[in-house]
């Protein structure tokens, strides 16, 4: 029996190379807060330079409003190290992306922010474009099976490291992972200080 991980409208965003700063553009890197990005999730093609949504732009269309899962292409998330993309794509309401691949530093960030991140073979993409071009698509995410299901028994697996697994079920971040190792730590401690006092 699957175990549902996310379910989700699809957003297709049919770009490749989609960088940091068209995620989230600089002039709102200034805040201290991690709250407050969702307004600011690809800014540059979402508004018109008068301020008003852009009627062209996949995000503002009707049919994909509440969408909480973002189809792209190879190489997201390439650019900067900025944090704030994942944050942003996350407050927006977005808690999956699946992609041909993703940017390293963009990936384990989103990972560590508890977001999942899903790469699929260009013709698997291409099949999911396509899906979306024929109406709405809504799937859902069986991250213990590490299947995509897309109804009447279609599904799409995908690979995914054990450790990123375990922790994406078990709502841990790298320090919550490591925490759950507190009691051998403190075991370890108080073995060195009984075998060497003078350490303190």
């Amino acid at each position: 029996m699957s175990q549902i991980f996310a379910k989700g409208l699809v957003c297709p965003l049919d770009k490749n190379n989609v960088d940091t700063d068209q995620i989230i553009p600089k002039q709102f890197l200034t805040s201290v807060s991690r709250d407050g990005f969702a307004e600011a999730l690809f800014f540059d093609w979402r508004y018109l330079d008068n301020g008003a949504p852009n009627p062209d732009f996949v995000l503002n269309a009707p049919q994909y409003q509440g969408a909480s899962v973002l189809l792209t292409r190879a190489n997201f998330g390439c650019g900067s190290s900025r944090e704030h993309a994942p944050w942003a794509i996350q407050q927006y309401g977005f808690n999956v992306v699946i992609a041909e691949g993703f940017a390293d530093i963009f990936f384990n960030n989103s990972i560590n922010n508890g977001m999942l991140l899903i790469s699929l073979s260009p013709a698997n993409i291409d099949y999911l474009f396509t899906r979306c071009q024929q109406g709405p698509l809504e799937l859902s995410i069986d991250l213990a099976g590490q299947q995509i299901l897309l109804g009447n028994n279609a599904a799409l697996g995908f690979q995914i490291d054990p450790d990123i697994k375990q922790r994406l079920l078990s709502g841990l971040d790298f320090i919550g992972a490591s925490e759950q190792f507190n009691p051998q730590i403190d075991q370890y401690e108080q073995k060195r200080r009984q075998q060497q006092p003078w350490l303190g």
